[in-house]
């Protein structure tokens, strides 16, 4: 009888996976392909190159403000602070600091380096879970992640063939472009776990964390861009050169979409499930360019690619066979191992 109770709640969970990482690969997949394009590629006769990289981070947080204030508007939700405001400004102060590394680092490294170090998320999200949330992992959990980094490191360090991609600028990687990428992870680390935090100490909707922590990302954006004196200056840029308002509108159309997938699955699974799912993007991120501009793959390639997903589908195979584990471990697949609310 209990068997038959379990069943359709394994299915349920499982389509919620399922759910999670479709939206959240196909979204940032396209995310990623124009923020590459918008840093890296110039613009207009005169090849410029956009430099304003704070003013995306305003545009995808307005438009997701926007998105998620409407939702609660027409679900007839309270639009009241849940927690705290300063606890969705840490959040917030965490992500525009994210991002604004993410766009920075490609003015000075090259797309193989940044997707090497997006590749490593899932050590920060385990320090800041033990840092933030007192969790406990499994010896087991650090063996994964090791691999799954370790696989994706020898997938993109070793490529078959030297990299001939038209949206190669050829600008050379720097030590403040690797310094921005470590940047990245601590800040990005922290945002899932901190999110994490917050729906487990307190009884919100997504749409509640979305919009309270959009609505402060906007405020610090613009403060900055004015405090810079950039605002005038990318919006005279975006106007020029119409191809580009169109990139960046349509960056901040799925940056919104996103974020809801984000946090969904945040909610649902629990940052360092969300790290993993990131993980694996960037792997199939990687294989889609190859496929899209006739890159071969190499012996090494192949072996880190099959580290990442042996690694992945182990963890998975061993939790379907272990008991649920006590509140005091942790482990790779999601919150019902974690330790619980602070």
């Amino acid at each position: 009888m209990d068997e038959m109770h379990l069943s359709p709640l394994k299915e349920n969970r499982l389509f919620k996976c399922a759910f999670a990482v479709v939206g959240i690969m196909s979204t940032l997949l396209v995310y990623g392909i124009l923020q590459e394009k918008i840093m890296r590629v110039p613009y207009g006769e005169n090849k410029e190159y956009f430099r304003y990289s704070l003013f995306l981070v305003f545009c995808n947080r307005i438009a997701t403000s926007a998105v998620s204030a409407g939702a609660l508007l027409a679900s007839k939700k309270d639009l009241h602070a849940v927690a705290p405001i300063y606890k969705y400004c840490a959040i917030s102060v965490s992500n525009v600091l994210t991002t604004s590394c993410q766009y920075e680092a490609l003015k000075y490294v090259s797309f193989p380096v940044q997707t090497l170090a997006k590749c490593a998320k899932m050590i920060p999200v385990m320090v800041w879970g033990i840092l933030i949330m007192q969790k406990k992992y499994f010896r087991k959990d650090y063996i994964f992640a090791f691999l799954v980094t370790l696989g994706c490191s020898i997938f993109i360090l070793y490529p078959a063939s030297t990299d001939i991609s038209p949206y190669n600028s050829g600008r050379e990687s720097t030590a403040w472009g690797v310094f921005l990428m470590l940047g990245y992870l601590g800040f990005d680390g922290f945002t899932s776990t901190f999110q994490d935090k917050l729906f487990r100490g307190y009884d919100m909707e997504i749409q509640n964390q979305i919009f309270y922590m959009t609505l402060c990302s906007c405020i610090l954006s613009l403060t900055g861009l004015v405090l810079q004196g950039q605002l005038l200056s990318a919006v005279e840029f975006v106007l020029r050169h119409r191809d580009c308002l169109f990139d960046v509108a349509l960056l901040s159309t799925v940056a919104t979409i996103s974020q809801f997938f984000i946090s969904y699955t945040i909610r649902t699974f629990g940052a360092l499930t969300f790290a993993t799912i990131m993980t694996t993007r960037q792997l199939v991120s990687i294989f889609l360019s190859c496929v899209w501009f006739g890159h071969p793959l190499g012996f090494l390639q192949w072996t880190g690619a099959a580290i990442v997903f042996g690694a992945l589908y182990t963890s998975n195979l061993l939790k379907s066979k272990l008991p649920k584990p006590a509140p005091s471990g942790g482990d790779l697949d999601g919150p019902s191992s974690e330790t619980g609310k602070p």
